[in-house]
């Protein structure tokens, strides 16, 4: 038995059912899934992977992503999403971190990535979104049967790097239960029906995209239009076809400046879900005044996938992520002493179920930091319940950016800038954003003469960084504000450039 990927089988009710219709009007049908996933599962066996390999992915959006990710499944092996956007300097620490057997990359950018993937070990297979390259024409004249590789609940299923304190990014490890379990869960608690049809505008390389919308899709037996990218335009226009749209903040607040949003253009709409960063209650309410439609707001992490989500029948109330999940234990902590708060006062939020990861790939010992001795998954983010049981996201014990849905973490973004010429120190805050949630802006201290101006740190970071990570906008100091301790009031430097 091949656990997660049995299951997603069993749901299959008709094979010829769309799974997938694209941008462009192609239809994707479930039989062609199960060829599509077959095929790709061959030709990664037969470039040497083995049940417990690592399989990393690199490629723009596309149904292929989503067929690699499924015969990772059934090989037996282990995905590994990796964002877009990161250079092939990021690139590189994923490779020798992790030693996947096969890196898949767009053609493109092949050349730019040899160096590390041969470094690593591992074989590069092009792909294009455009179904092109290497892996393509192999899985093309692989057969469509497939017998799937034995994996227990327990195996692991993925790899998603996430930010850590230490700025060095750790790989979260989920196993074929924890997608499993969480996506049963949300399927019942948001209603899905093999009746919905998700509009998903979403990356496939982070835990949003690729397990909640994804997974809740095929656990349902429904459909999905798949858009390459979040565009507002084009999302008003598909809403009349779908009833379920799966978005973070920002999706929300471009739709809100689109003057066809409204209560007629949502009217087959049932559900829309925000999540991967704190939704402004100004949006929540704006968007029900212009729609009819309240949104649910969930919370998730890399390491636990879904924890909690305000109802679909019932009050959604804003400025709140709502109850633990079935199956989910959730409490609020002394983030010293671990001893549980009253109702009502901040501390740290601890989960624990069958959804929490299986630790830190590589790293014992960050692992059973990161743990209690309950079994409880410290997440390093601050929160607090309230009278009715509603629970909310304050801030995050954590140093922890996050822009568009995406985890920055400062640290990684201030080595860069600190090891620049003229640079003496610099740190790297967020700030209120009602696009992005959260912009990334440096304070920099320049050595005394140096010219350095904002357009010579922002060209140096170009090839050295995700655009995401860069920042919206750099200051320049005499000096950090610091406690006696020495350490960088980050809190001061927020409420100095709070209305840049």
């Amino acid at each position: 038995m091949n656990y997660l990927f049995d299951l997603i089988d069993s749901k299959i009710s008709d094979p010829d059912k769309t799974f997938i219709e694209t941008d462009s009007g192609a239809k994707i049908s479930y039989r062609q899934m199960l060829s599509a996933s077959a095929r790709y599962a061959n030709a990664l066996v037969a470039a040497g992977v083995e049940p417990g390999d690592r399989v990393a992915v690199q490629m723009e959006k596309s149904p292929a992503v989503l067929f690699i990710y499924l015969a990772c499944l059934r090989a037996g092996a282990i995905f590994l999403p990796l964002n877009t956007a990161y250079t092939p300097h990021e690139v590189g620490y994923f490779l020798g971190d992790a030693r996947p057997k096969v890196f898949v990359c767009d053609p493109a950018w092949a050349e730019a990535h040899a160096p590390a993937a041969k470094e690593a070990g591992a074989l590069i297979l092009a792909h294009g979104a455009g179904m092109e390259g290497e892996l393509f024409e192999r899985a093309k004249a692989s057969a469509e049967n497939f017998v799937n590789v034995a994996r227990d609940k327990d195996d692991l299923a993925a790899i998603l790097y996430t930010s850590g304190t230490t700025g060095r990014s750790k790989g979260a490890m989920l196993s074929h239960d924890n997608l499993a379990s969480n996506t049963i869960t949300l399927v019942d608690y948001w209603r899905f029906t093999s009746d919905d049809i998700l509009i998903h505008a979403l990356p496939v390389y982070h835990t949003h995209g690729l397990f909640v919308a994804t997974n809740c899709v095929l656990l349902s037996n429904a459909r999905m239009i798949f858009l390459p990218k979040f565009s507002a335009p084009q999302v008003l226009k598909t809403l009349p076809r779908a009833t379920v749209l799966m978005g973070v903040p920002t999706f929300y607040t471009r739709l809100l400046e689109e003057p066809g949003l409204t209560r007629e253009a949502c009217k087959a709409m049932r559900l829309f879900v925000s999540g991967s960063a704190p939704l402004l209650a100004e949006t929540h309410r704006a968007f029900r005044e212009k729609t009819g439609h309240a949104i649910l707001e969930r919370y998730g992490m890399t390491e636990t996938n879904m924890n909690t989500s305000n109802p679909y029948d019932g009050d959604r109330i804003a400025g709140t992520v709502g109850f633990p999940l079935p199956g989910v234990s959730l409490r609020v902590v002394d983030p010293d002493t671990g001893e549980d708060v009253s109702n009502g006062e901040i501390g740290m939020i601890e989960v624990k179920g069958p959804n929490v990861f299986r630790g830190y790939w590589q790293m014992p010992e960050k692992t059973a930091a990161e743990f209690r001795a309950d079994e409880f998954f410290i997440t390093g983010d601050l929160g607090r319940i309230d009278g009715d049981g509603y629970v909310h996201i304050v801030g995050r014990g954590k140093d922890l950016i996050i822009s568009g849905g995406l985890n920055i973490y400062p640290k990684e973004v201030e080595g860069e800038i600190d090891a620049l010429p003229g640079v003496v120190e610099s740190a790297v805050i967020g700030l209120p954003d009602a696009d992005f949630g959260e912009a990334v802006v440096a304070v920099v201290v320049r050595e005394k003469g140096a010219s350095l101006s904002e357009d010579d740190i922002r060209t140096a970071l170009a090839g050295r960084l995700a655009k995401f990570k860069q920042p919206k906008r750099i200051q320049f100091v005499d000096a950090l504000p610091r406690n006696t301790m020495g350490k960088v009031q980050k809190n001061v430097l927020r409420e100095s450039y709070a209305k840049i």
